[in-house]
């Protein structure tokens, strides 16, 4: 999908390819450098669209340099409007032609994902899309880096210092929130945000936020239909632009037989792919996807893993990520983007952002329940209760904070509360220390013309919990196989739509996906519609305890004395047991990093 990388000012050229060729996997097709005393500005480019040399870049226009990883579905579109000589058939062209009309609010007119990169004479503009598929890092020293991963901007550190604040973020919600990386002086921007560098100087500003949506603009369901119907098959459409092999993911589920159903209506009959784990038949979607390709007239292909090909992946897989993030589905979707790679696609079609979306998952109805118990008159007593009779169990937490009168949605990927992080760690961990990460955000949503709390669980799993867990995932290992991965779901206009409604419409029927499964009930088969969620699980656990290699983390931890010895066994014991598994698997792929960075 492509890298961006640059240095603004003083560098060494020898250490600077270096950095750049560390990105080489985003685009193994051409690398292209611009260079001059204080400037070095490149890219490393996957091609997809207008694949001819014309389109490489940098691409150049008089005193503007742009090196931009994505895709602009409307470029066409645009062209439309813009009155510009255009030499070229890609969108890259198309971006300076919309920099050269609308100046920075041109990002405004972009739909699609993007990690943009355009130098006007002395000042640096960096873009990240509204909704985060692509990222984009940096590092502000004497010399100002910024680059696609990580691992183009740790050649420039001095020394590994580890952020704190990285660290604690990740144990609560599943991976650093932004600007935190787990490297201090290394920083992220989050979607919708742009950089502008100037005269040395950084600043940050948000250009696009879902809550800027006017709630309730929709309130009848069958209007909503209509319209978000129109939206996704819009979208998808849109995506099914490519010059190259496009592959798709098939599940059992709804959402990826959503997308192959509006992709072979257009007549792009997608190969896809599903996986499914030896041994392990609980976990195992293979006989679901079948029936789904079977019913879709697709052809399909299973691909088998097992212990070996899950403990041999890990360490690639990390240094793909360059950074903890907890999630184990990383690395059996690493060997599946591995098989998709050996059959020749370049781009693949996934169903990221339908859960959060249209509430697909079923603890949003939990939560809204549970939101009720807010309203009761007389709680003083249960507050009491609750702080007295501290328990493990995450609902225990979830009524706490009712009574507690404090936040009780966290994003869906909550995982050690801040009194079980004060339990295990040999530091004192305050209850809701762990609310600041998320503080901007819900004043943001607490001073918007949205009040449904359904909002907030979507707008907060948006920004953090898809964007900086699930999309970091789905693009550091489709990119680890030089392969793109679009997201339809994740369409800026398809979003607003979704917050432009009556947010009871969402979920006044008790039913996950409820809108989505009224859009496909003539297009689906029923067992499609009807079949339980199973996620993207696998048997993670039994692998690293079979495999012994559970047992780094307590190797780890006797080096670094970050966890309390007797309460770190009590996590692995229950792991063993089936509870507190993604726990576990956080404290293993972080005793990973600190081995390899911090020891």
């Amino acid at each position: 999908m492509c890298a961006v990388f640059g240095i603004i000012g003083a560098y060494d050229e020898a250490k600077a390819k270096h950095a750049l060729s560390l990105l080489s996997h985003r685009g193994p097709d051409y690398c292209g450098i611009t260079q001059k005393e204080n400037l070095f500005f490149a890219h490393q480019r996957l091609s997809i669209l207008d694949t001819h040399e014309r389109s490489h870049q940098p691409l150049r226009y008089k005193n503007i340099l742009l090196s931009f990883n994505g895709e602009i579905y409307n470029f066409k579109e645009l062209k439309k409007e813009l009155d510009f000589d255009f030499k070229t058939q890609s969108d890259s062209e198309v971006i300076i032609a919309a920099y050269l009309k609308w100046g920075v609010d041109f990002v405004n007119h972009l739909r699609g994902m993007f990690a943009i990169a355009l130098l006007e004479g002395e000042t640096l503009y960096l873009f990240r899309d509204r909704l985060g598929k692509k990222p984009l890092f940096y590092l502000h020293g004497k010399s100002f880096f910024f680059s696609s991963e990580i691992k183009g901007l740790t050649p420039f550190l001095k020394k590994h210092a580890l952020n704190e604040d990285a660290l604690m973020s990740y144990l609560s919600f599943l991976a650093p929130t932004p600007p935190h990386t787990f490297f201090k002086e290394i920083k992220k921007l989050a979607c919708g945000e742009y950089l502008t560098f100037k005269d040395g100087h950084v600043e940050v500003k948000k250009y696009f936020d879902l809550l800027d949506t006017q709630p309730n603009s929709i309130t009848n369901k069958d209007e909503a239909i209509h319209l978000l119907q129109n939206i996704l098959t819009e979208s998808i459409n849109l995506r099914l632009q490519a010059d190259v092999p496009m592959a798709s993911l098939l599940s059992g589920g709804i959402d990826s037989a959503t997308l192959n159903y509006y992709a072979k209506k257009k007549g792009v009959n997608l190969h896809t792919y599903t996986l499914g784990y030896k041994e392990f038949a609980k976990y195992d979607e293979r006989q679901n996807a079948k029936e789904s390709a079977k019913f879709l007239g697709l052809e399909n292909t299973e691909v088998e893993i097992n212990q070996e090909d899950f403990i041999s992946a890990c360490g690639n897989v990390f240094d793909m990520l360059d950074e903890p993030l907890n999630d184990p589905a990383a690395i059996p979707l690493y060997l599946l983007f591995g098989q998709i790679k050996k059959d020749g696609y370049k781009v693949v079609m996934s169903g990221e952002g339908s859960d959060e979306l249209f509430l697909g998952y079923r603890q949003y109805f939990e939560y809204l329940d549970i939101e009720k118990a807010s309203n009761l008159a007389h709680k003083n007593w249960l507050k009491k209760y609750f702080r007295a009779n501290f328990s493990m169990n995450r609902e225990w937490e979830w009524y706490k904070r009712i009574f507690d009168e404090t936040l009780l949605f966290r994003t869906s990927g909550d995982k050690f509360t801040d009194l079980q992080k004060n339990n295990l760690m040999r530091r004192n961990v305050k209850d809701n220390e762990s609310l600041k990460y998320l503080q901007p955000y819900r004043d943001r949503f607490e001073s918007s013309a949205h009040s449904d709390e359904s909002i907030w669980y979507s707008y907060i799993d948006l920004n953090l919990f898809q964007a900086e867990h699930f999309l970091t995932k789905l693009d550091r290992v489709s990119m680890a196989h030089s392969i793109e991965s679009r997201t339809p779901f994740l369409d800026h206009k398809l979003a607003c739509g979704i917050f432009s409604i009556a947010p009871h419409l969402r979920y006044e029927e008790g039913v996950t996906k409820s809108l989505l499964k009224e859009i496909m009930k003539d297009k689906l088969d029923e067992k499609i519609l009807k079949r339980k969620k199973k996620g993207f699980s696998n048997p993670y656990m039994e692998y690293l305890i079979n495999s012994k290699q559970i047992e780094l983390i307590k190797e780890v931890n006797e080096q670094t004395g970050m966890f309390k010895a007797k309460e770190l066994d009590e996590y692995i014991a229950t792991a063993s047991r089936g509870s507190f598994k993604q726990h576990v698997w956080g404290l293993y792929v972080l005793s990973a990093w600190l081995k390899k960075w911090m020891l």
